[in-house]
């Protein structure tokens, strides 16, 4: 505040007084009050106490100027409050703004905020004079108006501990429902909840849990399980009572409450553990860390309750929780939480993390190889698993295969029901969990003893789902199942040796033809593999890199879009600090490989700023340019650069932890393995974010900025993950039913419409239309798969779909009705 400023809003007041000038002090204080936004601290406190010093006729007549020109209408937003605080200074008991009083809580209540400490004391005093109780929404506006303002909390502090009820703020469905139920208990329900909100430290205390254990054996075990469980389903759901922010969303959760869900995941690892809660903790703990636009993770505090319930949690389904979501949760300090979690069980146990991890993995009712049945009533529920899919159906005591489950078992068997549907979800999060671990292993330097390999991978009725249609080494043998016997790829049966030892196989330094007969043999049984493994792109040294020596531009010149890349880095394990447009240093992007001993760092930069319209609502760059990638040792000093952009340095000032300055090592000194998997990581950052395979972009994006980058992305060289499409699809081709109509000819697939030829590029799925290369805009409409497209080897390669789907559409181009496509056509 300027100091000059307030001594000269004093002077004016104490003159308008002395002069008796009663209109220019009101239209005086309107002004200074408008000007600083209603907020009276420092010396223009002193202003208000003036106000209070005037004697009763001066006041009531202030309170008579300001309620008139109140009603006039002519003033808007600040003004109108300031009016009403001012009135409420001069005169505590004025009724002058009744009605607007009330209208005015009702338009507050439906903010997330409102930080004007002075209008919520005005209004929540003119109210308690009245006699009148506040609403529910306008006492949760300012218990979280309060927890996210910057201004004193007096006297706004006094006021709010005598606001006690309800418990909760409402609008949130699952606050309402506890609210709902809690009354049913009476007050040890309220009480409960009041436990619930003084969950405000990093883990229960003794004395938390105490009382909380208490509360909950007078209102009773199960009656509290049953309905805890029904809370924990609806946090996260749309808010019963929609607000509007100045800054976030509907999808936030309530500030107030945010501290009550915390003690909800505590007070579930204080009940009788099972599937149910241990499924509802982890639900809970993805929810919290979904990523809102602009804001990011949704409440990691609460994510960061639920894994510690979970950690307190006995048995091996909670162990099996935390390790799946280990494979999912990409938030680095709650994915810490969960490796701490595991160590420590893994310690208790006397044996490794992987091992934990693996012998905790659930078969969620599989009694086979992707198998199980379960007898409910009359009826069996029948699980199998296809590929990464679960699928249930119901065999009738008439013996009739039925997709769902007769009435009579419905009705009778209702939670064992609800409990087999919630299975089969169970088995597609942890298969999921289970491709992304095995994925992993080719950097982890994991191998298997014969036995344990069979027991836990191989013949685990939910990971041999996955791992039976993987390639893998035994004693320097490749081999996969085949029914029930281990092949090589020439169909030789293999018995190993009971000593033997088992890795994950990866065509890093593995003859090509060994490689191109594990894509035969895929492709002829149609074998899907959960990830790339035979058809895996690998990246050995070029030329280019010799001459560099110690780093790659392979993947240099690139634009990608931030926010994407941000999240594919953290899925594969690398930590990059988002740019936002402030004085701030960061690192390059890097990912730490510690049984190598090595850190590889992906240097990126922050492309255009305010004046290019280039950031986000939050400040964010929206979009940063690529270049080298280089390898350190683990322990040598990181590289730092400005955020908005700079040559990266190994500055003494910008070091942490006094870490050494080292060199970055040669290329030819990375292991081969290490080499091609990092570059792989890279090659899918460019290939998913950039801004070249964005069809909308064909004009270049702002002001035409992009236009020569995206014409030679879009329809340029292809990368190694494009090359390996070109090659699968030169031998997928002959199988489609539009295969007589496509041709693969170097950089495109052509497909022969009816109306034209179209050439789509295999790297970023863009279309030209022949002969003129005529752009095609096709925007896909959802997530294509392998099941729109037909048979495909392996999982995950989004564009692949694309370019099979749109090639699909356009092979028939006279039945396309769309008319954002026809238009073009």
């Amino acid at each position: 505040m300027d100091w000059r400023s307030a001594h000269a809003d004093i002077m004016a007041v104490r003159a308008a007084i002395a002069a008796g000038d009663l209109t220019e002090l009101a239209d005086l204080f309107v002004r200074i009050g408008t000007r600083e936004g209603n907020q009276w601290p420092g010396d223009r406190a002193s202003l208000l106490r003036r106000l209070r010093e005037l004697s009763e006729e001066q006041r009531q007549e202030l309170a008579l100027l300001w309620s008139t020109r109140y009603h006039q209408g002519a003033d808007t937003g600040v003004a109108l409050s300031v009016m009403i605080t001012l009135i409420r200074t001069v005169d505590p008991d004025a009724g002058l703004l009744e009605d607007e009083r009330r209208e005015r809580i009702e338009r507050l209540s439906r903010d997330a905020a409102c930080y004007d400490a002075h209008q919520l004391v005005a209004l929540i005093r003119g109210e308690q004079k009245a006699g009148r109780p506040l609403p529910g929404p306008f006492i949760a506006m300012v218990r979280r108006s309060r927890l996210t303002a910057y201004w004193s909390g007096e006297p706004l502090d006094g006021l709010l501990a005598e606001l006690t009820e309800p418990v909760l703020n409402p609008g949130e469905a699952w606050a309402d429902r506890a609210l709902a139920d809690a009354a049913t208990w009476g007050e040890p329900g309220r009480l409960l909840l009041r436990r619930l909100l003084a969950a405000k430290s990093t883990k229960p205390s003794r004395a938390w849990e105490r009382a909380v254990r208490a509360l909950v054996a007078e209102i009773g075990q199960q009656t509290v399980r049953t309905t805890v469980l029904a809370w924990l389903e609806l946090v996260g759901s749309p808010r019963t009572f929609p607000l509007t922010y100045d800054y976030g969303s509907d999808e936030q959760y309530d500030a107030y409450n945010a501290d009550a869900v915390r003690g909800l995941a505590w007070l579930t690892s204080l009940l009788e553990p099972g599937q149910d809660t241990v499924r509802a903790l982890g639900a809970l703990v993805e929810t919290s860390l979904r990523k809102l636009p602009d804001i990011g993770p949704r409440c990691p505090k609460v994510a960061n309750a639920a894994v510690v319930a979970l950690s307190r949690t006995e048995g091996e389904p909670a162990l099996a929780e935390l390790a799946r979501l280990s494979t999912r949760v990409v938030y680095k300090p709650t994915l810490k939480m969960i490796g701490t979690a595991l160590d420590s069980r893994a310690e208790d146990a006397g044996i490794s993390r992987e091992e934990i991890e693996e012998l905790s993995t659930p078969t969620y009712g599989l009694t086979s190889v992707g198998c199980g049945e379960r007898i409910i009533g009359d009826a069996t529920a029948l699980l199998e698993v296809s590929g990464s899919k679960a699928r249930l159906s119901w065999r009738t005591a008439a013996g009739r295969t039925v997709k769902s489950p007769p009435a009579a078992v419905r009705s009778a068997f209702a939670e064992e029901v609800k409990e087999v549907r919630a299975a089969v979800k169970d088995i597609d999060k942890m298969l999921t969990a289970q491709s992304e671990r095995l994925d992993r292993q080719f950097l982890a330097r994991r191998s298997w003893s014969l036995g344990p390999w069979r027991e836990r991978i191989l013949d685990h009725p939910l990971v041999g789902t996955v791992a039976r249609r993987l390639i893998w080494t035994v004693d320097g043998v490749t081999v996969m199942l085949d029914g029930t016997e281990l092949r090589t790829a020439e169909g030789e049966p293999v018995t190993p040796d009971p000593g033997a030892t088992v890795t994950l196989w990866h065509p890093v330094g593995r003859p090509d033809a060994e490689a191109a007969g594990w894509r035969r043999w895929l492709e002829e049984r149609e074998i899907t593999q959960p990830f790339k493994q035979a058809h895996r792109e690998t990246y050995p040294l070029t030329d280019a890199e010799r001459t560099t020596g110690n780093y790659s531009n392979r993947f240099a010149g690139h634009f990608l879009r931030q926010y994407q890349f941000h999240a594919l880095a953290a899925a594969r394990g690398w930590t990059s600090k988002l740019r936002l447009c402030v004085d701030d240093v960061a690192p390059p992007a890097y990912k730490e490989l510690p049984l190598w001993g090595l850190r590889a760092e992906f240097w990126i930069e922050s492309v255009g700023g305010p004046a290019d319209g280039d950031l986000s609502s939050s400040g964010a760059y929206q979009r940063i340019s690529t270049d080298q990638v280089r390898f350190y040792p683990l322990e040598a000093a990181h590289n730092w650069a400005h955020v908005g952009g700079g040559a990266y340095a190994q500055n003494a000032y910008w070091r942490r932890g006094g870490a050494p300055a080292l060199d970055p090592l040669p290329l030819h000194a990375v292991p081969e393995l290490v080499l091609s998997e990092v570059l792989r990581d890279v090659d899918l950052f460019v290939g998913v974010a950039s801004v070249g395979n964005d069809p909308t972009w064909q004009d270049g994006g702002p002001a035409g900025r992009f236009r020569d980058y995206w014409h030679s992305f879009a329809f340029g060289e292809l990368s190694r993950t494009a090359q390996t499409r070109g090659e699968l699809l030169t031998r997928l081709l002959p199988r489609l039913a539009i295969g007589d109509r496509c041709t693969v000819e170097g950089r495109f697939l052509h497909v022969q419409g009816e109306l034209h030829l179209y050439r789509i590029h295999l790297g970023s799925g863009n279309i030209l239309i022949a002969p003129m290369d005529r752009y095609l805009c096709i925007v896909p409409g959802g997530r294509s798969s392998a099941a729109d497209s037909g048979y495909l080897p392996f999982e995950g390669d989004s564009t692949l779909a694309v370019i099979l789907s749109k090639a699909m559409l356009l092979a028939r181009d006279k039945e396309i009705t769309d008319p954002t496509i026809t238009t073009q056509l």
